[in-house]
């Protein structure tokens, strides 16, 4: 190994999660290598989040610092060697005797978070009310979800200057007081109560405030008392249907305790996913997790996945990117004023499009130039010219003509058909 490859070996090795396997492209991915400006691996081209990289010190950094300067630090606490703010998670662990026949097992179960209540009745009720393959039990799909989640709803990329790539003091600068008042309007936790204990609470504040003329505060859209029904019925502001008799719910302070919701109903408004350690934005009357909050504040780069907070930036393919991000996906040329080629939603240059990318014509065995007009039938394709369209057995051209496909080959009429056949 040569001095040169050594030394980036080296340096690559220091990357969090380097050579990582990679969850979805299994052995096809040599394993997880940072691409130096997008936010993918180099090898697969998936995110960080479909490796199985070990995060949970790095995650509760990043968690850690989005609590930092808000109401939420009862949830963090500062290491003494660096002062890093590192998120305390709720870790619950449930031990249940097995009973066998002459035997008793002790089967525990642990859950790498959980609602951060008093009342572990309550956290476990909670957990029971999530889909099975969402709740985050340790080595469960449920875990893997969760992670994944972490990554993907919680960017560190959006709340961290340093962890963005070559920001302007100018973009620093806005990126900071983009974050303070964020965590300022927006950001908050959910708490796991009984509908009840809310109501309760309510009714009491109520009567503290007005005396004699307080009125019972409405929770949850309760159906009016005098409606000659027995207690109070509670629905949940996302599915709208009502709350069984003793379930938790999830409540939003910012959103205010008149609402509620089913645990597996606590979830982002724009991806639908479950609020990961139920964090969530509040904005306009629906919740949302950080990342779809962001995107709907500030334009997110398609290429680098970062908020751009510069003036100066391309609109492509419905797309945002920084200027200098508009790139060829597999080569990073820069493509303005470049024919590209729209790849799974990603641009490719014209010549890396026509090595990785085109079609093979299935007359003359090469790649289909993406600017050339061509024809396809189920899977098959063929330059559309009178040297290539042409029938498999007498060769004459199908170009405007009707055809007889069979596999790859096409025919002009029966007989050439049966005579290739027979």
């Amino acid at each position: 190994m040569d001095l040169e490859s050594k030394v980036k070996k080296m340096g690559l090795g220091h990357e969090q999660g380097f050579g990582a396997p990679c969850l979805k492209c299994k052995d096809k991915c040599e394993g997880f290598e940072l691409h130096f400006w997008r936010k993918i691996c180099r090898n697969c081209k998936c995110g960080q989040e479909e490796h199985d990289v070990l995060t949970s010190n790095e995650e509760d950094r990043k968690v850690g610092k989005l609590f930092e300067d808000t109401k939420y630090t009862t949830l963090i606490a500062k290491l003494k060697t660096d002062g890093i703010p590192m998120y305390k998670r709720n870790v619950m662990i449930l031990t249940n005797p097995v009973s066998a026949k002459k035997n008793i097992s002790i089967n525990t179960v642990t859950y790498e978070w959980a609602p951060p209540v008093q009342n572990q009745t309550l956290a476990r009720q909670y957990m029971q009310m999530l889909p099975k393959e969402k709740q985050p039990v340790a080595g469960s799909e449920g875990a893997q979800y969760r992670k994944k989640q972490l990554a993907k709803q919680l960017p560190a990329h959006d709340q961290d200057p340093s962890k963005c790539h070559e920001l302007s003091p100018n973009e620093v600068k806005q990126m900071e007081q983009f974050v303070k008042k964020y965590k300022n309007e927006a950001l908050g936790v959910g708490d796991v109560k009984f509908p009840s204990e809310v109501e309760a609470k309510a009714t009491d504040k109520n009567n503290a405030n007005n005396g004699d003329r307080s009125t019972s505060a409405v929770v949850g859209a309760m159906e009016d008392k005098s409606s000659g029904q027995k207690g109070s019925q509670y629905s949940c502001y996302r599915c709208k249907l009502n709350m069984k008799e003793g379930d938790p719910a999830v409540y939003a302070e910012r959103a205010g305790y008149d609402k509620l919701w089913h645990p597996a109903c606590f979830v982002c408004c724009t991806c639908s996913e479950l609020l990961v350690d139920m964090i969530y934005f509040w904005k306009n009357g629906n919740l949302y997790c950080g990342r779809h909050y962001c995107d709907s504040e500030k334009p997110r780069c398609a290429g680098c996945d970062e908020l751009i907070f510069s003036n100066e930036y391309t609109q492509a393919e419905g797309q945002n990117w920084h200027l200098k991000h508009f790139c060829c996906f597999d080569c990073d040329c820069v493509l303005a004023g470049e024919i590209y080629v729209m790849v799974n939603d990603k641009p490719v240059c014209k010549p890396c499009y026509v090595k990785n990318h085109a079609v093979i014509c299935q007359g003359c065995h090469n790649a289909i130039d993406p600017e050339v007009q061509r024809v396809t039938y189920n899977n098959f394709n063929w330059h559309a010219t009178t040297e290539c369209f042409l029938c498999s057995c007498c060769s004459k051209s199908l170009i405007g003509q009707k055809f007889m496909p069979i596999e790859g080959m096409v025919f002009c009429s029966v007989e050439c058909k049966k005579k290739m056949m027979s």
